[in-house]
Formats: structure tokens, sequence, C-alpha cells
């Protein structure tokens, strides 16, 4: 399991992505340097990225949920062709092998030109079947939520860490938005807020920030030949209109948490916002969200193993009411989120490709 003071770190950065090391020092209770030092050996070792994105919506694009069924001499070659797109994420291998579930971002309708993905995944040889569902809302919990890597934080180290995060206060509601999700989609906080269309001279700082997401003002001033105050001005722009958000990639499986599973529910459409409410505040859920699709809700569950994902199915699941089926997907291999691949046991930054 992970070191004491190593969740506290990530528990932090869950929060507060980018939270200088001397508030987190604070919170961990140990000095700056050694908070320095072990966030530099886990982002070194692949177990973390925290990293900046941008909102689909600002371009346009809604955030679709794909399952791709592959001939079995066929998924190799088609997972690393969707793993390559800079328009697929959280991608992953199910059981048997042969079914692809990714997220990737298009358009709600097909005349935005011939490179439409679904489409095209659709015509491709080895594609057996895709089932395709729009990701309505994400259910988030509290702000202080924690995906069960250890004991939580304390409700006074978390004021202190939602004390400086530059983003606008959440909504005081039982799904609050805003909380960046290490496991699940990329879902940006749903802050009464226009999102702007960032410019072209933005694109060398959205690069640098979708490798390194708590990259300096400084370090960012030096790729973009801004000034440090252009550089500060600009991002507090692009985050307060809800533009730019910053998410946190984390391995669990590196954490000691070896067994994900994607859950597939059915819900009577007047408890969707309660049985999805409660499914997002459960620890072991990474992301709850409402889908239209042959399901109408999904669940990323993190477990440490077959016995553990056992009780949460007949305790805390089996307490929510209003769930009249599901089904379960489990991870096999994954193969990307983010802005990350997965490389032998790694997470690598991948700036994308077709």
């Amino acid at each position: 399991m992970v070191d004491p003071v190593d969740t506290q770190i990530l528990h932090s950065l869950q929060i507060s992505p980018r939270a200088p090391f001397r508030l987190i020092s604070e919170v961990a209770g140990v000095s700056e340097q050694t908070v320095a030092r072990r966030f530099q050996a886990l982002r070194r070792r692949g177990v973390v990225r925290v990293v900046g994105l941008v909102d689909p919506a600002v371009h346009g694009r809604a955030t679709w949920v794909a399952r791709v069924t592959c001939r079995p001499d066929r998924v190799d070659a088609i997972a690393d062709a969707l793993t390559r797109r800079s328009d697929v994420s959280h991608a992953h291998l199910a059981t048997g092998g042969a079914e692809i579930i990714c997220t990737l971002t298009a358009p709600f309708a097909e005349n935005h030109g011939p490179d439409l993905l679904p489409r095209r995944l659709q015509r491709s040889s080895g594609v057996l079947g895709v089932d395709m569902s729009l990701l309505l809302h994400a259910f988030r919990g509290p702000w202080a939520h924690w995906t069960g890597f250890g004991p939580p934080l304390s409700a006074e180290a978390v004021a202190l860490l939602t004390a400086h995060d530059p983003r606008p206060e959440p909504r005081l509601s039982p799904d609050a938005p805003g909380f960046p999700d290490p496991h699940g989609f990329p879902d940006p906080p749903d802050f009464p807020v226009t999102p702007i269309r960032p410019k072209e001279e933005d694109q060398p700082l959205l690069a640098a920030l979708a490798e390194d997401g708590r990259a300096s003002h400084a370090r960012l001033a030096e790729l973009t030949g801004w000034s440090t105050s252009r550089v500060a001005r600009r991002m507090e722009t692009l985050v307060e209109a809800g533009s730019l958000y910053f998410d946190v990639d984390l391995l669990s499986q590196r954490l000691g948490w070896n067994l994900q599973a994607t859950l597939w529910l059915r819900t009577p459409p007047a408890r969707l916002h309660q049985v999805g409410s409660a499914l997002g505040r459960h620890p072991e859920v990474a992301f709850s969200g409402a889908i239209a699709g042959e399901h109408n809700l999904m669940a990323i569950v993190i477990c440490t193993g077959t016995q553990d994902f056992y009780r949460y199915l007949t305790t805390r699941l089996a307490a929510v009411t209003g769930i009249d089926s599901y089904t379960v997907s489990i991870r096999v291999h994954h193969l990307k989120q983010a802005t990350s691949v997965i490389n032998q046991g790694r997470l690598v930054y991948y700036s994308g490709g077709a």
C-alpha cells in the first residue's frame, strides 16, 4: 500500500493540483523539501502526473463513451490506433481482451467532416461492433472526496487547500463539480460560467500544461516566450472561464489497488440524479456519470482485489436504492488516461496523434 506521507501528497493534489509544495508540507506535516522529493519520485516512477486540460465544449465537442468489440486477432492493432489519437482518452481492454472501452470527444452531428471517429470506427477492419453512449452529466463528490487510497485528509487540511485553489467556488450540492478525477473521464468543472475559446497564441501554453500541469510560471514563460506576469494572467483568465482545468493522473495499480471495473447500470429516470450522486460519494468510485445509451448510468470502481470488489457490491452498492440492473466490465489492460499512455506500468506523456 502507499506510504502515508505519499497518500497525503496525492490527496492534496487531487484537491488542488497546483498547490505549492509549501502548502502541501503544512498539510502533510513534513518539510517542503520532503514533499518536493516525494512528488518528484512518484512522477519519475510514472505513478502520478498533473495535467492541464481544455474543456472540449469550447470547441463544440461532447464526451462519448465507446465500447468497441474487436476480432481477437485485430484487437492489439485497433487498441494501438485508438490510443495514439488525441481525441481518445482513458482507454483500456476489458474482460475477455476483445473489447476496448474508451472515452473520446466528438461533435454531436456528423456534419463536421469525414474524420468523425465514431463513424470511422464502425468502418474499421476487425471492428465487430461499436456501442456509443453520450456522457450527459458527471456526478462529483465534495471536494474532500478521496478515492480510497488510504485515510483522507482532515477537514482543516481540505479547507487550507481549497482556499488556495484558483477555481471558482463549487455549487453547494451533493454532486458538487470541480473535483479532479484521477481515474475517470475528462469532464471539466461544471461552473456557471461561459468557457472562452483559447486563441492560437495560447497553444504553446496549453501544450506545456498538458505535459506538466505543475510547471512554474517561470518555466511556462521560458516555453512560450511570454513574461511570467502574462502567463499568470492568461492562466487565470482561462481557469476562471472554465476553459482550462487541471487533473491528476494516477496509476492505482502501483498504489496497491489492482482491480478496476466499470459498472453499467439502469435506474428509472426519476431516480437517476439521486443514484448517480450516491455512487459519486462512495470512496471506491472514481467516477460516476449519466449516459445516453443502452444503460443510463456508469461508474468506475477501484478495489484492492476480488474480495474487496465483492464487499463493495454486496454492501455499499447494495444499499443504494433505485438500481434496476447492472453489468460489470473488468479492466484487464490499461492503455491510456488523459494525456498519459501506460508504458511498462508507467504513466508517460503522449502529445497526441491522428
